[in-house]
């Protein structure tokens, strides 16, 4: 996970080096991109409530609508997550990204990793694929796959009746473990890669403050488990468990919200 850190940041930092192509060169974070952030951010919010609060009834019972309950009624604890964005510029830059970034997309040689699929989300237009990003949106999706390969794990090997409830419980002790180890190791070689490339490079593709750097890994996190939730809903309400479980995580334990 350290080497795939790597290889991310390198990605990350070469897509950041044409200064001539106006389609790739980067470009510093205005009050007015975070103020669009911001928009975009609640208008999801917004849509997959929505279609939340239609499908909690047909969810299946246990994990997956007990989750959806707790979720609905935490709406203004989740977008107050995202009003720290209209509070002040962040010192970083927007680049080109791969816009689609999970486990699935990169291949392991069985010593280093190739990176699969730039074409970005295929639901999106193109036009909203181009748009310039921090590229924590794409840390962020690799360390929600992170999260998804233990859940799915997990939930594959139960259907198949290969886990008894008895195993659940301590299984899914080691998966958040492993997926803490792993996360941890993935970021740190990211952020060591690009913040070295920083000072001779001029790169500041992220910000050099902790407050700002976890504002945006937070906020990118929950985008990308909201989207998650709303594929989710439409494909796989069985799974629908996971983001919830992601977004509840995030959110952790919420006053007067009825999810603590």
């Amino acid at each position: 996970m350290a080497l795939l850190g790597r290889r991310t940041a390198e990605l990350h930092l070469a897509l950041a080096s044409d200064r001539e192509d106006p389609a790739f060169v980067p470009e510093p974070f205005s009050e007015l991109y975070q103020r669009s952030l911001y928009q975009s951010l609640r208008s999801s919010v917004g849509r997959t409530f929505r279609q939340l609060g239609t499908a909690v009834g047909r969810l299946p019972e246990g994990a997956a609508r007990q989750g959806a309950e707790r979720l609905l009624v935490s709406r203004e604890a989740l977008l107050a997550r995202f009003e720290p964005l209209l509070e002040g510029k962040i010192e970083a830059d927007r680049i080109r990204c791969h816009g689609d970034y999970h486990l699935g997309q990169v291949l392991h040689t069985g010593k280093d990793f190739v990176v699969l699929d730039f074409e970005g989300e295929p639901a999106r237009p193109l036009s909203e694929r181009r748009i310039k990003r921090s590229p924590l949106r794409d840390v962020a999706g690799m360390l929600r796959s992170f999260d998804y390969a233990v859940h799915a794990s997990l939930q594959e090997q139960q259907a198949r009746a290969l886990l008894g409830p008895e195993q659940v419980g301590s299984l899914e002790s080691w998966g958040r473990r492993w997926y803490l180890e792993s996360a941890g190791a993935f970021l740190a070689a990211y952020l060591e890669t690009v913040r070295g490339a920083a000072s001779t490079e001029g790169a500041r593709i992220v910000p050099p403050d902790e407050g700002s750097l976890g504002l945006l890994l937070e906020v990118y996190l929950l985008d990308k488990a909201i989207y998650e939730l709303r594929y989710e809903l439409d494909n796989r309400p069985d799974w629908a468990r996971i983001p919830l479980a992601g977004i509840l995580g995030l959110l952790g334990p919420i006053e007067g919200g009825g999810a603590g």
